[in-house]
């Protein structure tokens, strides 16, 4: 049933922009393009002016002194900043955003697969008109993730790149137990492995060769208790250390990398310990959480913009249940030091923001939290470009503007180092040599 399903759903998302799947990314195109400045992805400043050369699906070349080729489409942004596509390490674009928390949990319910998988294409749309050419999708269902990634990749919607999980791994009653706040029996049956649920750490082995069966790119482990789920505490620790060493085992003998959402201080030490590639959220944790993870090299994934998303529905009065209005305020008041101490101690951080807690497309408003919390606006930047690309193993594809990598570029209006938030206004976005978007065509 669920492969018929599945079948119905590549079919909706192929009804919805016949028109990509007849270019072959940028294929026979060569253009130049320019601003007044452009920043590489990995350097400490911006240079001027920016010129990028795109041949085909790739960059050819950078620079003032890059050799312009004769019959190129030139694109000048004019008083803009070139930029490499932007890279957010932990979205949800199958989830639908909603202020009215209720419905979206009946929406969950009674929503068919395939219209989920319509409503993913819209989200996996705005995503990338927004600047972000590049996603890790850390958390579905029904093997959406998978289909959605498949029909960018070919060419049948637009959306950004994706790194998808399939399931997320967690325990029974835990934040990745979707069935936790239902009545016993509801579902027919308890969650397990082929649904990311285990316990003990053969389960946990099991749940990842799923996982990876299945069609997963990377792991996603919850080692701590969540903000949204409706049956824990949110910084208790939810997978044993053998269950988590298992699963990072697993998955890395596997090739895939990990992330653990962790906001509790013990949680995210186990996963460090276990090796983990990347702590998600991270509210709670210590100096000596962050001294580890400095040691093991792991990236904090901080999703500043999911907590001032929550933050906004309790200021405007909108329901949500009491456990998650405590849990929301409790993360709020510890996780700006976390960020600021992370920061100070050198730890590696990723760009990321749990998209699908706010709304689809205001992915950029986390370069300005990162900043308002202290972190300086190019390395803000350089997180959603180089330092993205390396936690997502990508760093010899994406997430810098030189030769020989794939031809992921937006513009931003001004100087964007002047003031991150012209990262929230992008008018040019190309993935793979294709224009996507032109807001200042001429």
């Amino acid at each position: 049933m669920k492969r018929k399903l599945l079948g119905v759903t590549i079919l909706c998302l192929a009804a919805i922009s016949p028109v990509l799947g007849q270019t072959a990314k940028g294929k026979g195109k060569t253009f130049v393009l320019k601003a007044a400045r452009m920043f590489d992805g990995k350097s400490n400043s911006l240079t001027t002016p920016g010129l990028v050369v795109v041949v085909d699906d790739k960059i050819a070349a950078v620079g003032a002194k890059a050799s312009v080729p004769s019959g190129a489409e030139v694109i000048d942004l004019g008083d803009a900043t070139l930029l490499p596509g932007f890279i957010d390490a932990h979205t949800h674009l199958t989830s639908m955003y909603s202020d009215d928390w209720k419905q979206a949990a009946l929406d969950k319910l009674q929503k068919t697969i395939p219209e989920q998988a319509l409503d993913a294409s819209a989200n996996a749309r705005v995503t990338l008109m927004a600047g972000f050419t590049t996603v890790r999708d850390v958390g579905s269902s029904n093997y959406l993730d998978v289909a959605l990634r498949n029909a960018i990749r070919d060419g049948v919607v637009p959306g950004p790149r994706m790194l998808v999980t399939v399931h997320a791994i967690g325990s029974t009653g835990g934040h990745c137990d979707w069935e936790g706040g239902y009545r016993q029996g509801l579902f027919g049956k308890e969650s397990d492995p082929l649904e990311g649920v285990i316990n003990g750490p053969e389960q946990a082995r099991y749940a990842v060769r799923l996982d990876h069966k299945y069609g997963a790119d990377m792991i996603k482990v919850c080692a701590t208790g969540g903000v949204l789920s409706l049956t824990d505490d949110v910084d208790t620790p939810q997978l044993t250390q053998e269950e988590l060493n298992a699963i990072v085992d697993e998955a890395h003998a596997l090739r895939r990398k990990t992330a653990a959402h962790a906001h509790g201080n013990e949680g995210a030490k186990r996963a460090i310990r276990a090796g983990i590639d990347s702590i998600e959220h991270g509210s709670f944790m210590d100096d000596e959480a962050l001294d580890m993870m400095k040691q093991h090299g792991t990236y904090l994934v901080p999703t500043l913009i999911a907590g001032d998303s929550l933050r906004e529905k309790i200021d405007k009065g909108l329901y949500l249940p009491p456990p998650i209005v405590a849990k929301t305020k409790a993360a709020l008041a510890a996780r700006s030091q976390m960020f600021r101490h992370a920061l100070a101690k050198g730890v590696k951080i990723g760009f990321g923001t749990d998209a699908g807690v706010y709304a689809h497309g205001r992915n950029a408003e986390e370069f300005h939290l990162m900043v308002d919390l202290g972190m300086k606006p190019i390395d803000a930047l350089r997180s959603a470009a180089s330092s993205d690309a390396e936690l997502l193993g990508l760093q010899d594809k994406i997430g810098a503007l030189e030769p020989g990598k794939l031809a992921d570029v937006v513009g931003v209006p001004g100087d964007p180092v002047e003031n991150v938030r012209q990262t929230e206004h992008v008018v040019f976005v190309m993935k793979e040599g294709i224009v996507y978007k032109n807001a200042r065509a001429k």
